[in-house]
């Protein structure tokens, strides 16, 4: 960015001049209109887009925390089909210890069936007989016979009951809670996955829009620069019809026109039209007004008369040197174009811009013929 001490003369904004002999009339109101609509549309396009960047910022911290919920409610079913799981090995366990003693029960009626009747038939007809049979004929025939049974036998046929109504209630009960512990940890799981899908997808979103906004801020800067350079370069053919009018000298034109090249990239050994070294930029210039100069500070040095630095007339060139009192150290030169200012291309890294001729390597300054 330039910074101009106040007062500083219009003349030091200007940016597209030509030799006086020349028409240049400079970009037109409508080029600078155009350039200026141009930025104001890409501003809002910018701000439209940094809006929804915050919103899908928002929403992906809402995502983010619903994830941390799910993962942790996963976490939680986990933790509950372990117990689940252990529940329903004790819950086998137990089931074969009742399995084992409906066997031992049976064991026992078969025994008594055996004694009863004399050794005659198989444990299921029997036990059929006493525990399966149904309807009225039935329970009046397992009374008729509990009737001959002693408490002994009476006592191992209810045990036997017993431990048949337990295995049947163990087996139901664990094959439920596992079922259930199961599907509520898969729910727990798709909800997570659907979660942590949504989380990936708005992070892609978010992604997508901030490379935008960054693009849209770099083209809004961009016409921002082309309308500021337009303007200028307006202002400055404005300015030149002026001085033109006024009857501007040769050093008058030198200066204008470098000043219509600020912002322009240095680049070593470079002379226009889009990069320049400093003697590269004032031989240019000079160009401009019809004066030839060679591409080097030692010729230019020497181009015309030494001028007294409370002497200078824009567009005398001003030259830095190693050693101030050794005109053949000098490695720098600019342009002056008044107040105490001038135009150079300072270094690598930098631009054509305006600053101020006062440095501690200053030599000296040249008017070229």
């Amino acid at each position: 960015m330039l910074a101009f001490p106040a007062g500083v003369l219009v003349s030091c904004l200007l940016v597209a001049l030509c030799p006086p002999v020349q028409s240049d009339r400079g970009p037109s109101p409508r080029e600078v209109k155009k350039a200026r609509e141009t930025v104001r549309d890409r501003s809002k396009e910018l701000a439209v887009t940094r809006a929804r960047l915050a919103t899908a910022q928002s929403r992906l911290d809402r995502l983010a925390a619903q994830v941390e919920r799910l993962v942790e409610a996963y976490n939680g079913a986990m933790v509950v089909l372990r117990q689940a799981e252990q529940a329903h090995e004790q819950a086998r366990l137990r089931l074969a210890a009742a399995d084992a003693e409906v066997e031992r029960t049976r064991q026992g009626v078969a025994l008594l069936a055996a004694q009863m009747y004399g050794g005659m038939g198989t444990l299921e007809p029997v036990v059929g007989l006493i525990v399966d049979q149904g309807g009225t004929e039935g329970r009046l025939h397992r009374a008729g016979i509990l009737g001959q049974l002693s408490g002994e036998r009476s006592a191992t046929l209810a045990r036997m009951r017993d431990a048949q109504e337990v295995a049947t209630i163990l087996r139901i009960q664990a094959a439920n809670a596992y079922a259930a512990r199961q599907a509520a940890a898969g729910r727990a799981q798709q909800a997570k996955i659907a979660a942590e899908a949504a989380v990936a997808g708005q992070r892609r979103t978010t992604k997508a829009l901030r490379v935008r906004a960054q693009t849209m801020q770099r083209r809004v800067e961009a016409a921002r620069s082309r309308a500021e350079l337009l303007a200028r370069r307006r202002a400055a053919a404005r300015s030149r019809a002026r001085l033109v009018a006024g009857g501007a000298t040769t050093g008058d034109v030198a200066a204008n026109w470098a000043l219509t090249q600020l912002g322009k990239p240095y680049v070593w050994a470079a002379d226009g039209p889009e990069t320049y070294d400093c003697s590269g930029l004032t031989m240019r210039a000079w160009e401009r007004g019809g004066v030839r100069l060679d591409h080097w500070t030692g010729t230019q040095w020497t181009a015309g008369p030494h001028v007294p630095l409370d002497q200078l007339r824009r567009g005398d060139l001003l030259f830095f040197a190693y050693n101030t009192a050794d005109p053949a150290t000098i490695h720098h030169v600019g342009i002056y174009v008044g107040r105490g200012q001038m135009v150079h291309a300072p270094q690598t890294g930098d631009v054509v811009r305006v600053a101020s001729i006062y440095r501690g390597d200053l030599v000296g300054a040249t008017r070229p013929r």
